[in-house]
Formats: structure tokens, C-alpha cells, sequence
């Protein structure tokens, strides 16, 4: 490989899917991948282990050792430069004797913010940045939505017949899909923080949640929205708490006696303003999650939760799995009520792919604004 620029980017590329290994696994830190290449050879390679550390430079470099000295570093997200649990990484790097790094892009966490590209190029190491830049933010869209926005990056998923309806009109619901569809969701949601439904779909479906299926031994937090905390007690989510961990978000007039039992079970509660005295304020919502270090959440319902995401604009990617049954006027919804009385007023979503996953198909979709 004789073109630099063409090596650079395949390197890069292959930080970057290491990167994605932490996804759903790291949060609050982003999920970065490093590679140390040396005369052509892959020395070293890393990415953030569960829980956010050791970081991918830590694990790159160890795996490189001594062959670190007078390499290049290709890395997901700008090194780190502030002292936390560990060391910069950024000094690491020139501990190591590393002579090159290749940055995609710059972090935008005030901790770092140029930080770490400046005590590299402080020490004589020569540094370039922005490869496959866009690559490299949509692997990490949600640490740096938190960061810059300070909520997580909402996925939501709706599956529903051809005809939009997520459910006969006796509410049988299981199932539309398919295995092949269903299984996927199962790997959705094992590369999120956060699963989130709200309190109609877990009182109707009694939910667990969980990754299941998949050999995966790490589980997403499992949140409800539910203003009043009328979520029944001999649920799934109250009495297989120990599975993974359960996040209520209720409203400030949730009733204590409510609150108690979950409190005791376990359960973390958050409380939420209420939005013109009927439903959460999903803004105010999404802000506490941020807040509690949550990078990623993946909603999936139901009508009334997943209609006012949408109406706020706080769903970043749309995805939507159809099946070829059709269910009738009768029967239930995907969306519930959202006081829309003009086609401009509808939030629009512009197509980013679509596949066939069995017999149905799925379509992901992203806000036209972005």
C-alpha cells in the first residue's frame, strides 16, 4: 500500500469498527478504537473496554509493547488529556514513543476539546486529524449528543403491519413480526445503554427487555416512562429486577406509596416534570438520562411515548420493521394522538436504508433537519 492517504483511512476504518464493539457497553465514555501500525504491520490494537476503561490506547499499547516506539497511532476520537480513574492517553502515547497519531476527529468534551492533540504535538509527535471524520461521529453519535447536547441519541423502533398497526383490536400484538425481524431487535438493543418503553406497553406486554438469543452477557438498563408509576408489582421488570437494571422516570406527583416498593426492590427513580399536566416532558426526561451518563436509548414504545418524542423532535433514527398482514381501521395505532392538523406540521424523515430481514422489511430513517 503505497498511497498514504489511502493507508490512513483503512486504518482508520478499522479503528473505527473496533470502536463499535463498545457500543451499549461504555457509557459514559465514548467507544473508541486504536490501532498501532509499525512498517506496514498491525502491532497493536484496542478499543474501550465495559465500563469506559482501560481506554482503547491503554489496550493498544500494551498489545504493542516495545513495537509501539516510532509507530502510528490511528484513533477514533481524539486521545484524552485530563487525569480521571487514569491517565491521559494522550501522554501514554508519548510514553510509548509513538511518532505518529491519526485522529479522526477532535472531542468535544471541554475536558479535552484540543487538549490531547496539543500534548502530542508538544512533544514533537506529528499529528493529523479529520480522517473519516464523518465515519467517525456517526459511530459515536450519541456520546457526542450528550456532550453537546447533554441528552442520549433516541432510536426508536415502531414494527406494525403494512397498514400501521402495531396490534389487532383485542390487543393481540405477538406476534407481527418475524423471528429474523425480532432476533435484530435483539442486537439493537444490545449496542444501546437503554432500552425505554412507556407504562401502557408494559402493563399490556409485560416485557423483560432483555438481549435474549444472542450469547450476549451484557444487558441495557431498562427504563419505563410512566407519570403516575401505575406499573403493576408482580410484573416482569419487579420481579426479575436482578437481570438487568430498572430505571422508572415518573412524574414529581408520582404517589410515594407507589414509589416505595420499587424503591426497595431496587429500581432507580427519576423524577420528571409533567408536561401541561398529562404526560413527561420528554425533553426534561431525556435530559435526566443524559445527566445519569446514559449515551445511547432505544425506544420502542408505545403510541403515546413514541408520539411525543416525535412531536419534540428528539428522535435522531427512525428504524421501522412492516410485515405483510394488514390489521384494519380497528385495529391499534403504532402512534398515538399528536394534534396534527396540517402536513406541515408532521415531523418528515428522509430514507437512510432499507433491507429485507425475512419477510419483512425494515427501513431506517433520519430527521430530515439532520
Amino acid at each position: 500500500m503505497n498511497d498514504p492517504a489511502e493507508a490512513d483511512s483503512r486504518y482508520m476504518a478499522h479503528a473505527i469498527a473496533l470502536g463499535r464493539r463498545g457500543l451499549g457497553r461504555v457509557w459514559p465514555n465514548p467507544a473508541v478504537g486504536c490501532v498501532i501500525v509499525k512498517d506496514g504491520h498491525v502491532v497493536g490494537r484496542g478499543w474501550t473496554r465495559p465500563g469506559g476503561r482501560p481506554h482503547a490506547e491503554t489496550e493498544a499499547l500494551a498489545q504493542a509493547g516495545s513495537a509501539a516506539r516510532g509507530a502510528t497511532a490511528y484513533v477514533s476520537l481524539e486521545p484524552c488529556a485530563h487525569h480521571g480513574k487514569t491517565p491521559p492517553c494522550a501522554e501514554a502515547l508519548v510514553s510509548a514513543g509513538v511518532a505518529r497519531v491519526v485522529s479522526a476527529m477532535t472531542d468535544p468534551d471541554p475536558r479535552v476539546a484540543g487538549g490531547g492533540h496539543a500534548i502530542l504535538r508538544g512533544a514533537g509527535i506529528d499529528v493529523v486529524t479529520g480522517v473519516l471524520e464523518a465515519d467517525a461521529r456517526c459511530a459515536n453519535e450519541g456520546f457526542l449528543k450528550r456532550v453537546t447536547r447533554g441528552r442520549p441519541f433516541v432510536t426508536l423502533k415502531l414494527a406494525s403491519s403494512f397498514d400501521g398497526r402495531i396490534a389487532t383490536a383485542t390487543g393481540e400484538s405477538q406476534w407481527i413480526t418475524g423471528p429474523a425481524a425480532r432476533r435484530m431487535v435483539h442486537g439493537m438493543r444490545a449496542c444501546h445503554d437503554a432500552v425505554l418503553v412507556g407504562a401502557g406497553t408494559a402493563r399490556a406486554d409485560d416485557p423483560s427487555l432483555t438481549v435474549r438469543g444472542l450469547g450476549v452477557a451484557h444487558q441495557p438498563v431498562r427504563i419505563v416512562a410512566s407519570r403516575r408509576l401505575d406499573i403493576p408489582t408482580d410484573s416482569r421488570l419487579f420481579n426479575e429486577i436482578d437481570a438487568a437494571p430498572v430505571w422508572l422516570c415518573h412524574g414529581q406527583d408520582a404517589k410515594e406509596a407507589r414509589k416505595a416498593p420499587w424503591a426497595a426492590q431496587g429500581a432507580r427513580l427519576v423524577s420528571v416534570p409533567v408536561h401541561q399536566g398529562r404526560q413527561l416532558e420528554p425533553e426534561a426526561m431525556l435530559a435526566e438520562l443524559g445527566k445519569a451518563g446514559l449515551t445511547r436509548v432505544f425506544c420502542e414504545g408505545g403510541g403515546s411515548l413514541a408520539g411525543s418524542l416525535l412531536n419534540a423532535g428528539l428522535v435522531d433514527e427512525l428504524v421501522t420493521f412492516t410485515a405483510g398482514l394488514g390489521l384494519g381501521a380497528e385495529g391499534l395505532p403504532g402512534l398515538g394522538a399528536m394534534g396534527i392538523d396540517a402536513l406541515a406540521q408532521a415531523p418528515r424523515f428522509r430514507l437512510d436504508r432499507l433491507r429485507a430481514v425475512g419477510p419483512d422489511v425494515m427501513a431506517v430513517w433520519r430527521p430530515e433537519r439532520g
